[in-house]
């Protein structure tokens, strides 16, 4: 696995690929108010998925600190640790290691959940992705967001990954809670912005389901 692979699955290969999300919006007639313009209808907002179980607790396929609903068909697989130090440092990021992959091309979509975990129970969520995006390349356009997951205190941060290879800016976006046993961050890629936006229902879904395991 490259380091790369581990933040975006493989950001050189994704880069010859990667198109700019384009927002689905809609004319309106044209009132007058508007100085001649049609006002653009909001994008509605995506249909919740279905939930295809859970991932986190006993017997799931990623023993985690906490537990949260997959969409369906999306498929959870554990990142195990080998015996090779230098591999084993390309699953980390900033202070969480890479524990579990959740796939989305079992659903249709490229790109996977990824949840990562820490050991350290002395920083906030919003220090721990501050963190995380430090170590994030050509990482732009960051808003953190005070917010809650499930019914646990969370920070969110929402950026962009730029590159010479990329078409145009990449989004993602993570959200960190604290546990008892560290820091647990949940992170969606994608593909691409418009994959990144068409899994988001999942990432969603993963956000508001989200207890202490």
């Amino acid at each position: 696995m490259v380091r790369n692979s581990v933040r975006g699955t493989v950001t050189a290969v994704l880069a010859a690929v990667s198109v700019a999300v384009t927002g689905c919006t809609s004319s309106a007639q044209d009132d007058g108010r508007n100085g001649g313009k049609a006002a653009p209808k909001p994008r509605a907002a995506a249909p919740s998925p279905m939930k295809g179980g859970s991932v986190g607790g006993a017997g799931s396929a990623c023993a985690l600190p906490v537990t949260f609903d997959l969409a369906a068909s999306w498929k959870p697989e554990a990142v195990r640790l080998g015996e090779d130090d230098a591999l084993n440092e390309l699953v980390r990021q900033g202070p969480v290691t890479l524990v579990c992959e959740i796939d989305a091309k079992p659903a249709g979509s490229i790109g996977f959940l990824r949840v990562w975990t820490g050991d350290r129970t002395d920083r906030t969520p919003r220090q721990v992705l501050e963190a995380f995006l430090a170590d994030e390349p050509d990482a732009g356009k960051i808003t953190y967001t005070d917010t809650e997951a499930g019914t646990l205190h969370a920070t969110e941060v929402g950026y962009t990954v730029s590159s010479e290879l990329l078409d145009g800016p990449r989004k993602k976006r993570a959200f960190a809670v604290s546990t008892p046993r560290g820091p647990v961050v949940v992170h969606l890629g994608g593909l691409d912005s418009e994959e990144h936006e068409e899994m988001l229902p999942a990432y969603e879904l993963a956000k508001r389901t989200v207890r202490l395991g």
